[in-house]
C-alpha cells in the first residue's frame, strides 16, 4: 500500500450527467488510476444513480470510492444583511456539502421528501431560465430537449439530469454557434443569466435547516466548502478565520473542505490550521465542474505544491470520511450521528479524529487488495 505521505486523495469531483470535465465515470477512474489516486469523491448534485457505476469501477482500479453531495441554500438573513459567505457573486447563497453518505440508493421517507422540495424548486426555475433565453436569443430550446441531450451524451437516464446553469450556458452556446457576434458558454452565463442581467430568474433555494437535514438523512457528515482567497476580497463569512469556526460551530458543522487551485498555499496553511486546530476535520478536492480537464491531484493556485503540513491534515481528513462511510455502512456510529451530533466516548475532538483516521486507513488498507 502507498505510504501515508505519498497518498493521493480528492475528495470532490463532479460525475455526468452533473456538468463535469469528464464525458463518463470511466474516463475520470481511469484518469484517477493513471495519475496514481488512491481515494475519489464524488459530491453531485440532486441525484446519485452514477455512484454505483462510480463504486464498481473504483472497486476494480483499486480506488476508494467516497460518496458526497453538494447542495446550494439560503440564509436569508444574511441576504438581507448583504454578507456574502462562500460565493462571491451572491449574499446569502450558501454552498454545502455532504461526506460519506451512506442512504442514497434507497432513500429515507425523510430524505425523499426533503429532496423532493429541492429537485422541484430546481428543475421549475431552470425551465423558466431555459424558457426566458429561448425567447430572447429566439433558440428553440426547452428544459426538456436540453435534458435528453445530456442524458444521450453521457449514455443515462433522463430522470438522473437535474440541469445546472452551466448545461444550459453550453447549450446555448451549441445553439448560437456560427451567429454574428456568439458568446461563449461563460459570457452567457455572466452576461445574460446572472442577476439583474435579462435571462436571470430568481433563486428558490431551500434554508440552510433543510439542506443540513438532507445531508444528515442521508448518512453524510455536513461539510463546509470554503473558499478564501478563491475570492477578492474574500467573503466577509471567510474574512476572519476564528469568525468563520465560530459560525460553523453553531451551525452543527465539523467538516470542512477546499478547493486548494483556488488558494495560495499561505492562505490555504492559515486557514486549514486553524479549522483543525479547532476540532474540524479538512478535505480537499478540484470540483472538476468546468470543462477544463485539470490534474485530479490537488495543488495550489498555479500548480504550486500544498504544503506538506496542510496535506498530512487533508489526508487525515479523509480517513475519518471514510471510517465514517464504512461504519455507517455497517450500522456502526459514524463521525456524527443522525441529529448532527459528534460521536461520543472520546476525551477530546483530537482523540476522536485520530481514531477514525486510523479506521480509515484499516478500511483503505483492506480495499486496496
Amino acid at each position: 500500500m502507498t505510504r501515508l505521505s505519498e497518498m493521493k486523495l480528492n475528495a470532490h469531483i463532479h460525475l455526468p450527467p452533473n456538468f463535469s470535465a469528464f464525458v463518463s465515470v470511466s474516463q475520470a477512474i481511469e484518469l484517477a488510476s493513471e495519475q496514481g489516486l488512491s481515494v475519489l469523491g464524488g459530491s453531485n448534485y440532486y441525484d446519485w444513480s452514477v455512484y454505483a457505476e462510480f463504486a464498481a469501477l473504483a472497486k476494480a482500479k483499486g480506488i476508494f470510492p467516497l460518496f458526497g453531495l453538494e447542495i446550494i441554500c439560503l440564509v436569508p438573513e444574511l441576504q438581507a444583511a448583504g454578507i456574502k459567505i462562500n460565493d462571491p457573486g451572491n449574499p446569502g447563497k450558501f454552498y454545502l456539502c455532504g461526506k460519506g453518505i451512506t442512504e442514497f440508493s434507497t432513500l429515507s421517507a425523510e430524505a425523499t421528501a426533503l429532496l423532493a422540495v429541492i429537485r422541484h424548486n430546481d428543475s421549475e426555475r431552470m425551465a423558466k431560465v431555459v424558457e426566458k433565453l429561448s425567447a430572447l436569443l429566439s433558440v428553440p430550446l426547452t428544459a426538456e430537449t436540453i435534458q435528453q441531450a445530456i442524458a444521450q451524451r453521457h449514455g443515462c437516464p433522463v430522470a438522473t439530469v437535474y440541469l445546472q446553469e452551466r448545461h444550459v450556458a453550453q447549450a446555448f452556446e451549441a445553439a448560437l454557434e456560427g451567429r454574428p457576434g456568439a458568446l461563449d458558454q461563460n459570457a452567457i452565463r455572466s452576461q445574460w443569466m446572472k442577476a439583474g442581467k435579462p435571462g436571470y430568474i430568481p433563486e428558490t433555494f431551500v434554508g440552510f435547516d433543510h439542506a443540513y437535514q438532507l445531508i444528515l438523512a442521508l448518512g453524510g457528515i455536513p461539510c463546509y466548502p470554503t473558499l478564501i482567497d478563491g475570492s477578492n476580497p474574500i467573503c466577509p463569512f471567510e474574512a476572519d478565520a476564528n469568525t468563520l469556526i465560530a459560525s460553523l460551530k453553531e451551525r452543527g458543522i465539523w467538516a470542512a473542505e477546499l478547493i486548494p487551485t483556488r488558494n495560495t498555499p499561505e492562505v490555504l496553511a492559515h486557514y486549514v490550521k486553524a479549522l483543525r486546530a479547532a476540532g474540524i476535520i479538512v478535505t480537499a478536492g478540484t470540483e472538476h465542474n468546468t470543462p477544463e480537464l485539470a490534474p485530479l491531484v490537488p495543488t495550489c493556485i498555479g500548480g504550486q505544491a500544498i504544503p506538506d503540513e496542510v496535506q498530512a491534515l487533508f489526508t487525515e481528513g479523509a480517513l475519518v470520511v471514510i471510517a465514517h462511510q464504512d461504519r455507517r455502512s455497517r450500522g456502526e456510529a459514524g463521525y456524527v450521528d443522525a441529529a448532527g451530533q459528534l460521536c461520543p466516548g472520546f476525551a477530546s475532538n483530537d482523540e476522536r479524529i485520530a481514531d477514525f483516521a486510523a479506521w480509515g486507513l484499516s478500511a483503505l488498507a483492506k480495499k486496496s487488495h
